[in-house]
């Protein structure tokens, strides 16, 4: 509510002056006008204006408010920005944009197809850049939820010794993605989404049974998944669903004897119009300059 009002509501305060007959009072979430019906109007066009900058930029500052009342908008974008590669606008001017050649690639095919496979190694960037892909599919009305699902499947961990029921287990395994959603989405808002399902994060065996209809659905740590479960997702899509399937073929965590969906679904689908295939590699690595070099050494002597 700060980030929009402003301190002590100077952005309410600075709208307010710009119409002295009327009166407009902000109490929690909720603003009411007072006044004759073409102030209302115009009033009310104002504060639309400032909520759709709010839910691209996620704050509004004095001048933003003073560059809507003149009819001149008014962004916190640096200078030189390409609005090109910018994604979303995330939480305090964070800008969240394709770094890469191949994360600009997934981007352009998430929005030519409904279903896109992501696959490339650690640090590549291909979840943070789905669940962006996604929350701005949100924003933009395109769909009315997000599902972000992956498999329960242990990294060298046991499942069975953490406390809770497999949501609760699983949670922490899916950090990652409340880490990518705290950035790109406010707080308040974020939590209101997940208690209202808007935004849901659960564990790849609820999704057994399920028509998604007008949802994003990712499916994150695909190569963990089986053939039948990867079957089982990918048959979860309903009308005007679009789906991302993000993998690395070199982390697969199953038992020797079970054969990766992920691994599977890339022979099985080739071919299929309307599914898109992005391979990401080591070029597209954004995390320490480091890990590039790492993933370079393991490969070698994988080799």
């Amino acid at each position: 509510m700060v980030d929009f009002l402003g301190i002590h509501n100077s952005n309410i305060k600075e709208v307010a002056a710009a119409f002295p007959e009327s009166k407009i009072i902000s109490r929690g979430n909720e603003i009411r006008i007072q006044g004759t019906a073409p102030e209302i109007i115009r009033i009310t066009d104002v504060m639309d204006s400032l909520l759709a900058h709010y839910q691209r930029y996620g704050k509004v500052t004095n001048d933003n408010v003073k560059g809507y009342l003149n009819g001149i908008v008014k962004t916190n974008v640096k200078a030189g920005e390409d609005d090109d590669d910018v994604i979303i606008y995330g939480n305090k001017g964070l800008v969240v944009k394709a770094k890469t050649p191949n994360q600009k690639l997934l981007v352009e095919q998430a929005a030519k197809f409904d279903l896109v496979f992501a696959v490339g190694p650690a640090g590549t960037g291909k979840t943070y850049t789905a669940v962006a892909i996604a929350v701005r599919a949100l924003k933009n009305k395109e769909v009315r939820k997000i599902i972000i699902t992956r498999p329960a499947v242990e990294a060298g961990e046991n499942l069975g010794f953490l406390p809770g029921d497999l949501k609760e287990k699983i949670d922490p395994y899916l950090r990652p993605i409340y880490d990518a959603l705290d950035d790109m989405i406010a707080p308040e808002k974020l939590k209101l989404y997940l208690e209202s399902r808007v935004i849901e994060i659960a564990p790849l065996a609820y999704m057994r049974g399920r028509t998604l209809n007008n949802a994003f659905i990712l499916l994150d740590e695909a190569q963990n998944t089986t053939p039948m479960q990867m079957k089982m997702f990918l048959t979860r899509m309903g009308p005007a669903s679009k789906a991302i399937i993000t993998g690395d073929k070199s982390q697969i965590d199953l038992p020797k004897n079970l054969k990766s969906g992920l691994i599977d679904s890339l022979h099985v689908l080739k071919g299929i119009k309307g599914i898109s295939f992005v391979e990401l590699d080591g070029s597209d690595v954004v995390r320490h300059r480091l890990v590039r070099d790492i993933l370079a050494a393991y490969e070698k002597t994988e080799q």
